[in-house]
This record gives structure tokens, C-alpha cells and sequence, in this order.
């Protein structure tokens, strides 16, 4: 038996075996990635609960993108704008983070934080400062000289430390928030109306972080949502849902009512909707009844007004990228409200689609051209809306549903249903006694439209509110819709043998891989 350690500080345990003449892994460490030393390289951060696990620091971008999209993040990131050390004296604080390794640094054990900031300031090479004592609220002063390495973020549970790390002024909380046009909230008010962001006051959660449920002193209702540091989307997300959001004015789409820009916070204050989302009512057995179909119908007819607005009426053209049924919210009426707007993508009038390498957005929803060559258009909106169109009238999700009989997906099973004059058999049961046929059965037909394989067969949004609002308007028959195929009867026994739901993360990342 013998240990082996290489030069990245992987540890092997390996036992010699006679039959196969080789030596075999018995264990390897460490088990957590980010425990590699320099995984993230110069100026990343590593977290193990982030796909992927490395990311540059904010106002740093990747040296290499290609290296850095193939999962090779030790070439590490640069500035993304050059210091001007004279004008620039910001920091950026990262919260509860395992410090930078000691390479080239200072300490002091006499001064507080404030001094400590005040001298690396001072300093054009001193590029980070924090604490050098943690204990008894911290003290002393340590400063990083040049690029920081080894930083990775630290369970809740464990203590990390506060690291500020030299900023140019764009980047810095205190700049950003005046080139925001939203009321700007003070983080103790926040804190006050959501009691210390308590648990109890949880009403949701997402990729984003938790949404807390609050009361402002003008005895306003509110939903608060906080970026999470664990969060898997980050500032970009964040600047892009205030940006957007703040210029838009519809009434099927979610109001934002400001921001709280400090210290390390990032918190989203909107208009509070109690009876939540969409998805709460109609994928419950017992709540679903309490959704009758013409407050169903209208629910259908307020998304797709308020996709038309993003699409056509608005200043600028919007593509949502995420809709889903756990993204339309409902007020004290069940008025659809459009929310969540951190993966949306401004187009230009000359723009009709757009091509990313990271393909972000929920399984089930998202159109094919996007999920398999990242093309984004108008169109990948409109397959969403026909997916949650079948979803509102079936009362089933399209992620994870399977037919026992034909093995296919939600899709597939209401074209074929539809193929064959049954369409109303996809009805959900509760609603035996409140349905419209002719509105039943042209919400079922535009969603089939909607899903069509390629984005060219789908309808715009003003003719699916023309075709969904006319009984007498003539619709054309529906192709093969997106992603449907045949499954085989041993994957569906697997899939319903278990009890447990499955569950999807909300982003994917797909990565072209290069040779080196």
C-alpha cells in the first residue's frame, strides 16, 4: 500500500493487486474540489454549491474563455477595467469567505478595520485587507499585495471571514446605487419589516435566494427577495432585474418597488401577491379546484398580453427566457403577474434572435433551438407559453410526466390525443364542471401551435391573443411538437416505481470543448 500526493494536492491511497498487476485507488482526497489548492486561480472564487464551481470575482472576467468554459480555471481572471488607483478607493466586501493564501502580504496587529482600510488604501500594490483576529468580533489588520488566490466561499455553518477587495468606483455598492432608477431601501428597514429575515417568514425560494414575506413601517405588504451567497446566479442577475424591470409598466407583469444596495446585500423589494404562484394551485389535487376554468382562461389570456408587451409593446424588446408556471404570480383577484426577470434579454428593433454559449432557464419550458444551439428568439417565449397553456388545462407538469400506455412526454401525449379528436380527455377533472369546450379546446390547440418543433411554425404572441380570444377565427392543424419522442416501457417502470418527485436545477450550461 502507498500514499501518493501530487503536485495539486490530490491525495491517493493505493494497494497493489497481484491479478491485475496495477495499482488500485482505494481513495482519493480531498472530496470537496474546492479544497484543491488554486482552483479557481488568480481572482476566483470557488464554491462547491455553484455549477460550475469557479467563478470570477466581481469586475474580473476569465484571462482565458476558452480554458474557462472547458472547466480549466487555473489560468484565473483579470480586471475587467483597468485601476486608476488615484481615483478609485472602494472595496467590495465578500462575506464569510476562506481568506486569500498568504503570498505576498502584511499584518498589523494594532490597528482596527477602519485603519486597516484607511492604509491599504493608501497603498496602490495593496490590492485586499481584512482581519487578522476573527475572535471576539475581529481585530488587527492583514493586507494582500497583488492578486488574491485560493478563495473559496464557506458553509453557513462554519465561520468565514470578511474579505474587501480593492474595487474601481464603478463596481463599488455605493456608486452602483446611484445609477439605479428605483427608490433605494436602507438595509435595517428591511431588516425590521422581514423580523432579521427569519425563517418564518420564508415564502418562497429560487435560484436566486430566499423571498421573505414583509411589512414596511408604512404598514405596506412586500416580498422580499435577498440574494443568497450561495446563490447559483449572482450580480448580473441582479442588475439586470432592476434595470429591466424598473422600465417596464404593465399590469401582467410584477411591480418592483425598489432596492437595498448594502455592504454585501443585494435585496429586490415587489408588490406582495398572496396567493402566490401559479404552479401552487394548479399542480395540487385539493387547491386545484379552487382555479375554475374561466379563471383559468383569463389567466391564459393575461400571460400571453403581458408577453406581448415584453415582445412588441414595450420600449424595448424583452425576451423573458424563463417562464414557467412557478413565475406567474397571482394577486388578491388571481390576476397573472409576470415575474422574475434575471435571465431576460433585451433585443434591439433590427435584432430577430441571438446565439450564448450558457444556456440558463428550467427544463420542460425551454424551446429546443435554445436548449440544443442556445438560439434565443421571441419564439423560445412563445414555446414556453405553450407548454404552460397544456399545463393549465391538463393540471399535470410537463417535467417528469409519462404515459403509462404511449411513453411520452406531456407533449407528445396531447398532440397524439389531439391527432386522434380526443383533446378533451386532457382536461384536468376538476374542471368537468366549469369548462367552455370551444375555449378548451383552442387553448389546447394554440398550445400545440405554440410547441411546434421549429420556431418559423410558432405563432407570435399577438396572433395567439387574436386566436385564444375568436371563437370564430380559423387555427391551422398543429405539427410534432418539440422534444417528443416514444419512450421504452423499462425506463417508465423505473421512473414510477419510485415515489420521489424529480427535480431539476433552473440553469444549464452548455460548454464547446476544445483540444489542447
Amino acid at each position: 500500500m502507498r500514499l501518493v500526493l501530487d503536485h495539486s494536492g490530490s491525495l491517493e491511497r493505493l494497494l497493489w493487486n497481484d491479478k491485475n498487476s496495477g495499482w488500485a485507488a482505494l481513495y482519493s482526497m480531498p472530496y470537496d474540489p474546492c479544497d484543491i489548492y488554486g482552483q479557481c486561480g488568480a481572482n476566483g472564487i470557488c464554491s462547491v454549491s455553484k455549477k460550475p464551481i469557479c467563478e470570477c470575482l466581481e469586475g474580473f472576467v476569465p484571462k482565458s474563455q476558452k480554458e474557462w468554459e472547458a472547466h480549466n480555471w487555473t489560468g484565473g481572471c483579470m480586471r475587467s477595467s483597468q485601476l486608476d488607483c488615484q481615483k478609485s478607493k472602494g472595496f467590495m466586501k465578500l462575506v464569510g469567505v476562506k481568506v486569500p493564501d498568504l503570498l505576498e502580504f502584511q499584518v498589523n496587529k494594532s490597528m482596527n478595520l477602519t485603519d486597516c482600510e484607511a492604509e491599504c488604501s493608501k497603498n496602490c500594490s495593496c490590492m485586499a485587507y481584512s482581519n487578522s483576529n476573527i475572535s471576539q468580533g475581529g481585530s488587527g489588520c492583514l493586507m494582500w499585495y497583488g492578486n488574491v488566490v485560493d478563495i473559496r466561499l464557506v458553509a453557513e455553518e462554519y465561520r468565514g471571514r470578511d474579505v474587501y477587495i480593492r474595487m474601481p468606483a464603478t463596481n463599488t455598492g455605493q456608486e452602483s446605487a446611484e445609477n439605479i432608477e428605483l427608490p433605494l431601501y436602507d438595509l435595517a428597514a428591511i431588516a425590521a419589516a422581514t423580523n432579521n429575515f427569519c425563517q418564518e417568514n420564508i415564502i418562497g425560494e429560487g435560484g436566486f435566494g430566499p423571498v421573505y414575506k414583509g411589512n414596511l413601517s408604512t404598514e405596506e405588504e412586500v416580498a422580499v427577495k435577498r440574494l443568497s451567497k450561495n446563490s447559483g446566479q449572482g450580480v448580473e442577475q441582479f442588475k439586470n432585474e432592476v434595470d429591466l424591470i424598473a422600465k417596464l409598466q404593465h399590469r401582467n407583469l410584477i411591480g418592483l418597488l425598489g432596492c437595498c444596495i448594502q455592504e454585501q446585500e443585494r435585496i429586490l423589494i415587489y408588490e406582495y401577491m398572496p396567493n402566490k404562484s401559479l404552479d401552487y394551485f394548479i399542480f395540487d389535487h385539493q387547491r386545484s379546484a379552487l382555479l375554475r376554468w374561466q379563471k383559468r382562461y383569463d389567466i391564459v389570456l393575461g400571460i400571453a398580453r403581458g408577453l406581448l408587451y415584453l415582445h412588441q409593446d414595450s420600449k424595448f424588446q424583452i425576451i423573458h427566457r424563463d417562464l414557467k408556471a412557478s413565475n406567474i404570480l397571482l394577486d388578491r383577484g388571481l390576476n397573472p403577474k409576470i415575474s422574475d426577470f434575471g435571465l431576460a434579454r433585451i433585443f434591439g428593433d433590427d435584432d430577430r434572435e441571438a446565439t450564448t454559449k450558457r444556456v440558463v432557464g428550467t427544463f420542460g419550458y425551454m424551446s429546443p433551438e435554445y436548449a440544443i444551439d442556445g438560439t434565443i428568439s421571441i419564439k423560445s417565449d412563445v414555446f414556453s407559453l405553450g407548454v404552460l397553456l397544456l399545463e393549465i388545462a391538463s393540471g399535470k407538469k410537463n417535467r417528469g410526466f409519462c404515459h403509462t400506455d404511449r411513453y411520452h412526454n406531456l407533449l407528445g401525449h396531447a398532440w397524439l390525443m389531439w391527432s386522434e379528436g380526443r383533446a378533451l380527455e386532457l382536461m384536468d377533472e376538476c374542471l368537468k364542471d366549469s369548462y367552455v369546450t370551444w375555449e378548451l379546446l383552442r387553448c389546447v390547440q394554440v398550445g400545440l401551435l405554440c410547441v411546434q418543433n421549429f420556431p418559423e411554425d410558432r405563432p407570435t404572441m399577438s396572433c395567439v391573443i387574436f386566436m385564444l380570444a375568436n371563437e370564430e377565427a380559423m387555427l391551422p392543424q398543429p405539427k410534432q411538437p418539440g422534444f417528443f419522442s416514444e419512450r421504452s416501457s423499462t425506463i417508465n417502470e423505473n421512473a414510477t416505481s419510485t415515489s420521489k418527485e424529480i427535480y431539476t436545477e433552473n440553469a444549464v450550461t452548455i460548454t464547446m470543448l476544445d483540444g489542447r
